[in-house]
Order: structure tokens, then sequence, then C-alpha cells
């Protein structure tokens, strides 16, 4: 198969494939993981931290025995030290999903991570533009000096449509559009979407925000409890600096706080809980309630079953017969 080759122009001739998205500790992995032991699915994971070795604990990675269970993609790709871009996500992406369907199996794309489902859903043209190391320091030098705000007019100086696509806050991507720019001349916000090579149904898993919180609390918990403070310091122990976008993330940023001795353990714990009922909050802006191409799903004994509907009424009957869908 050419992975290579142009998108078809027809939604009717492009291969079709199902993700699920949703904000975090919903249930979109038990849910991928029900939908494998009914049908002959392989898991691409759109989970932008997964992809990093040796932690398992904070990024709520896949067990061995789900694993096991059903195949998983894009999970232990690359270890914390190493560069890993959203250009690097779609490349492997598009690879795993063309051999899945190549083995006659059904690609799930499973995660919360915005941009890596909007890079295969809507086949975002991605610039192939080479981190410069030289260039990030100063940039995050110029953001600490000066403010983000000010980091965030440089870039609305040089491209105001990214600018305004870009949360100032979001420091690391505001620091990659002016690099793209300042390195290839190109502006950031002429990378567009391309005809997507795949006719996407987009599963959203929701529940109601007590319900959220109360699950993301309760993950923060099992966490501590299965040992996240003892892989993060194995993290930094290894040669991870603590500024490398893998300890960045929710849970680990706050636990070197804890083991740098600018938090006790419980303030970080607290802290935890409540920055990721933030970030769940920031996911529902990427997956919108009112976007006409989700097709919402409570979270729940019924999610399995109504997924199983959608897929099949995606699938048609062609490929239902060639993938064995239960009736």
């Amino acid at each position: 198969m050419d992975f290579d080759r142009e998108p078809e122009t027809s939604s009717r001739l492009r291969p079709r494939i199902v993700a699920i998205v949703g904000p975090t500790a919903v249930g979109k992995s038990d849910l991928a993981l029900q939908l494998g032991e009914l049908l002959p699915v392989e898991i691409i994971s759109a989970d932008s931290r997964q992809v990093y070795r040796g932690l398992d604990v904070g990024t709520a990675k896949p067990t061995p025995d789900e694993r096991r269970r059903v195949i998983h993609h894009l999970v232990d790709v690359v270890d914390p030290v190493d560069e890993f871009s959203l250009a690097d996500f779609q490349d492997r992406a598009y690879r795993a999903i063309h051999a899945t369907l190549a083995r006659g199996n059904l690609p799930l794309l499973v995660g919360g991570t915005g941009l890596y489902v909007r890079a295969i859903v809507e086949g975002v043209q991605l610039p192939r533009v080479a981190p410069d190391p030289d260039l990030r320091c100063a940039l995050d030098r110029f953001a600490r000096d000066r403010g983000i705000d000010a980091l965030h007019r440089r870039l609305m100086d040089q491209d105001p449509r990214a600018a305004r696509r870009i949360d100032p806050r979001n420091v690391r991507r505001v620091v990659r559009a002016i690099e793209v720019v300042e390195k290839s001349g190109t502006l950031f916000s002429d990378f567009q979407a391309l005809e997507p090579r795949f006719d996407v149904l987009t599963i959203g898993l929701t529940t109601c925000r007590d319900a959220l919180y109360r699950r993301i609390d309760e993950r923060v918990e099992r966490q501590i409890e299965d040992g996240l403070v003892d892989e993060t310091r194995r993290a930094l122990a290894g040669g991870c600096p603590a500024s490398r976008p893998a300890l960045g993330g929710l849970g680990y940023r706050e636990i070197v706080a804890y083991l740098d001795g600018r938090l006790d353990l419980t303030a970080a714990i607290e802290r935890i809980k409540y920055e990721t009922h933030r970030f769940a909050r920031q996911q529902y802006t990427w997956f919108r309630p009112d976007d006409s191409r989700l097709r919402w799903i409570e979270a729940g004994p019924a999610s399995r079953d109504n997924a199983l509907t959608l897929i099949r009424r995606h699938l048609g009957q062609s490929a239902r017969t060639a993938l064995e869908v239960p009736g």
C-alpha cells in the first residue's frame, strides 16, 4: 500500500475509520477495549504523552494485559528525552492506520489530544521544519523576561491569523509558530487542512461535569497509590530534565514541584486534580458539543452498544461483512 498517495477526493472512496474522543478520564480507553472484544480493531493512541517509554502511571497508559487483548499503536515509541512533534505523530499514525486496514482490521483513533486527532481527521498539512534548540531557548527566555503576552504579541506581528488561533498560555505552541515563521519564511497559518485521507466517524464520549470530576479525582488518587511519585523520580534520575515536554504535562509537573520542595504532597495532589478539571473543560473546546461531525454518546453501561450502532451505520453493509461486525 502506498502510504504517500494523494487522498481520494470522494468520501465514498476513502477508507473508513473511527475516532473516539472526549475529555480526560471519561472512559475512552475502556470503551475502545470493549469494542475490541466484539470487533477486529486496532487502537491508534492519540495521546501526546503515552508515546513516552517509562511514563506509565501518570499517562494512564494501557496495561500489558490490555495491549495483549487489543493491538495498540503509538504507545511507548520514544524515550522521555526525545523530541516528538505533531508531524512525527501524524506520519506514524498514517502508517499504523494503513497497516491496520491492510490486515482487514478497523482502526480506532482513541485519545483526547485535540491537535493529534485533528491531524488525522482533518488531514492537516503540517510544517516539516526541524526544531531549533537555540531559537527555542531564546524564545523561552523572552517569555520569562517579558511575559507570555509579549511573546504572543511577537507572533501577532509575524502571523496574525496564527496568533488569533493560539491561546497565549500555550507557550510551546506559540514558540513553534514563531519558529516555523522565522526558520522557513512561511506563515504558520498557511499550513491548512487538505482533503482528509479517511472517511472518519468521530464518536464523542461525555458525561456530566460532577461525574467527570469524580472520575478524575479517583484516577489521581489511584495514580499516587500506583507510584506516580517514584515514576517521576526515576525519570529525573534517568536523565530526563523537568523542562522536557514528557515531564511538563499534568501530574508530572506537580510531582516535580513536590520533589523540588516547592509543594508538599497533599498540595501537589490537589493541584493535579484542579488542573486536570481545568484541562477537561478545555478539551470540550476542541471537541465541541455543537460540532455536527461528532456523534456524542453518554459514558455508561449503554455506551458500547450505542457506539456499535454508530459504527455499523458508518461502515455500511460491505465493510460490516469484511470486518465481521456482530449482528
